[in-house]
């Protein structure tokens, strides 16, 4: 690849034959996105002020961050590492030399009068994004993520009506991550944003903090008939949410298709999301790149990377997400899909990885790993590796008893909520688990039937009460015999084997 920069071509994604999603009222929706990730240095970019957050107001910048007369900057050696991470995470080039621009505009909370940023030769390049939405596989290309510095921030004291400026975020490291236009839909644009944002907390260059900031997302959206030019876009700025991130995109598409059929034109503009109204609103119009009359920094020389360092960082890096998931995929026999879901962080990887071993059942271990116990931890709000969520022991003891047979699947719902209410984390060895599930079983009553001469008598019962179903049965209707099958596992309260059930009533239904 060119060590230029990769040139976004509006009609990029028609030529190479970009698939449409699902029309809105006849348009196709087109989304792109531009991530600013705050790295995770302890430093600033260009300056050794720190980057805690929550400081007293101006108390975490320094010279070079207040512009000071005669301050100059120096690159942060860990900013640009995280940068060749994030590259090699999303099979991206590392340019061997880049260059740092200027970008001009004015703001009061911009101290310099410009931005040092990266244009014309950003240091990654290209690269790609894939996730899963709905069970498909989905892929969104990278134009090129580039290291810039942050801004300060404006306060606005309304109730004594004055504003101040706070430069403690001033100069704080952002790797600024930037699409093609290739999502089609809202539900897309946040499926991309959540892996994106698993990507940079993985491999540990940003923490993914939205409410502090550290993971901002811009929405580029337009609208257009299907095979018409790109429509003009709006910049959705600073989404900080995943829910807002789609509550405001779809707004926005509403609002521009509403605007287009009553013969008005959508102006090129920067719009804000207000989550109390549930509307965007114009901030600004939105400037082109000649705008910012951006020129290289002669304060900074180009960023040179040597390929020793770049394959350096390749070995040192633990495995990426995508790795992981292939290595369940060869180990344990799973479905891509079900592979990505069980990637979705490292301590979820592990968690699983541990319930797998143990339980020696790894598509059960799947299933409740994503199933009773994610939907645990959701509920908590916590990792799944939380203090207040079961020891992968005591999830592995329960799969084992339901491998053996001795549990169906509703008994062993309940015996979850027990499990998860009393003996979390009590015990060092898997036969104390074991032994405290059986303790469980017995007690609630809730060993699966295995006696076959019972449960034929019950179904033979069940069968002479629902003559009807029966009649529908033999004519060819399979929803009859689902009702069979409910009303059979209704009279055993759960404990029979559905699978037997079914057997059984098909063979008294020949």
């Amino acid at each position: 690849m060119s060590q230029t920069q990769p040139t976004v071509n509006p009609f990029a994604e028609m030529q190479a034959g970009r698939p449409t999603g699902p029309l809105v009222q006849g348009y196709e929706v087109i989304i792109g996105f531009e991530t600013h990730t705050q790295l995770t240095t302890q430093s600033k970019i260009f300056s050794r002020a720190p980057t805690s957050f929550g400081a007293e107001p101006n108390t975490a910048a320094s010279a070079v961050d207040f512009a000071l007369p005669g301050a100059l900057p120096v690159m942060n050696k860990g900013a640009v590492q995280r940068a060749i991470e994030f590259g090699l995470a999303v099979d991206a080039h590392i340019a061997e030399s880049s260059v740092f621009a200027r970008k001009n505009y004015f703001y009061p909370d911009l101290p310099k009068g410009y931005q040092i940023s990266q244009f014309e030769i950003p240091v990654v390049q290209g690269g790609q994004i894939e996730f899963f939405l709905d069970g498909v596989k989905k892929s969104v290309r990278l134009v090129r993520a580039h290291l810039e510095e942050d801004a300060g921030k404006s306060l606005h004291e309304d109730f004594i009506g004055q504003s101040g400026i706070d430069l403690n975020r001033a100069g704080t490291p952002l790797l600024e991550i930037v699409t093609e236009p290739d999502m089609r839909s809202s539900a897309e644009a946040v499926a991309y944003a959540k892996e994106l944002h698993k990507i940079v907390t993985w491999i540990g260059i940003c923490d993914g903090n939205m409410q502090e900031g550290s993971f901002r997302c811009d929405a580029n959206v337009s609208v257009r008939k299907p095979g018409a030019e790109l429509g003009i876009r709006r910049e959705i700025k600073n989404l900080n949410s995943f829910k807002f991130m789609q509550q405001a995109i779809d707004y926005e598409v509403r609002w521009q298709i509403e605007q287009i059929e009553d013969g008005k034109t959508i102006q090129q503009a920067t719009v804000l999301f207000d989550p109390d109204t549930g509307e965007t609103r114009a901030m600004r119009t939105k400037e082109d790149a000649a705008d910012y009359r951006y020129f290289p920094d002669p304060d900074l020389p180009p960023l040179v990377i040597s390929r020793e360092w770049v394959e350096k960082t390749r070995s040192e890096m633990k495995k990426l997400p995508r790795e992981l998931a292939c290595e369940f995929q060869t180990k344990y026999g799973l479905s891509e899909y079900d592979a990505a879901q069980l990637t979705q962080s490292p301590v979820f990887a592990k968690y699983f990885d541990s319930v797998a071993n143990v339980s020696g059942n790894p598509k059960l271990a799947s299933n409740w790993v994503l199933g009773e116990v994610s939907a645990a931890a959701n509920r908590l709000q916590v990792e799944i590796d939380d203090v207040t969520m079961p020891d992968p022991m005591a999830v592995a003891a329960l799969i084992r008893r339901i491998s053996d047979g001795t549990l169906s699947h509703t008994g062993a719902k309940t015996a979850f909520q027990e499990l998860f209410a009393s003996i979390k984390r009590q015990f060092q060895e898997l036969a104390d688990y074991i032994a405290e599930i059986d303790r469980i079983i017995e007690s609630r009553d809730l060993k699966q039937m295995s006696d076959t001469g019972e449960l034929e008598k019950i179904i033979d019962d069940v069968l002479a009460a629902n003559a009807k179903n029966v009649e529908e049965v033999r004519a060819g209707n399979t929803k009859a015999m689902n009702a069979l099958v409910g009303q059979a596992m209704k009279a055993t309260k759960g404990k029979a084997n559905p699978a037997q059930v079914n057997e059984l009533l098909k063979k008294k239904l020949a």
